[in-house]
């Protein structure tokens, strides 16, 4: 069966500003706001899901969604990381940061490995089946960026290739083993460079 997979990433949040490793931080105002501008425009699906994080909770209830909370949507896990500015850790580990960015393997940070979190994603991927044939989910980016590498056999190495911006679609369709994909547009309505 074809199905057809709209992850949106969250709206903007004070760790995202800051270039924080994801953790699970709310919303800042101007998200929420971007968000509750946008709730018209999501496309309507069969079924709704959320990553569990604080920001992909609140921006699928900013967009009106009907969201369940998804545990195979998680953030990638950066464990020792989480919630600390890239720019502190590189200066404090450097070698460990370059490991993490140049081995897909290497998880020095204690947490998940690149090649886990596209396992991870391109598992729950291949085995979605929505209601309709349609599944909308709110995502983190890190969980966006897995899912296209996966689902276009993509090296790992394309994942740091990849720019997710706030509060726009990707759209997956196919099934496992055949995927295509539209990358970064607005749900719905105005053209990518307008902002809402």
């Amino acid at each position: 069966m074809t199905v057809r997979v709209m992850l949106v990433s969250p709206a903007m949040n004070a760790a995202l500003r800051e270039a924080r490793f994801e953790g699970d931080a709310p919303l800042d105002r101007s998200g929420r706001e971007r968000a509750r501008a946008a709730a018209g425009l999501v496309p309507e699906t069969g079924l709704a899901l959320s990553g569990p994080s604080e920001r992909c909770r609140e921006t699928a209830a900013a967009l009106g969604l009907p969201a369940r909370t998804e545990p195979a949507l998680s953030g990638w896990d950066m464990a020792r990381w989480a919630g600390r500015a890239l720019d502190e850790v590189a200066a404090a580990e450097p070698a460990a940061v370059a490991a993490w960015l140049g081995d897909p393997s290497a998880a020095p940070h204690g947490g998940e490995s690149l090649h886990g979190l596209i396992g991870r994603i391109g598992g729950w991927l291949d085995a979605l089946d929505g209601p309709d044939g349609t599944v909308l989910a709110v995502a983190e980016a890190a969980v966006v960026r897995a899912a296209v590498v996966h689902g276009l056999g993509l090296s790992a190495q394309a994942f740091w290739r990849l720019d997710v911006a706030p509060l726009t679609l990707t759209e997956l369709s196919g099934r496992s083993g055949r995927w295509n994909v539209a990358l970064g547009r607005p749900p719905a309505g105005p053209p990518a460079g307008d902002t809402w």
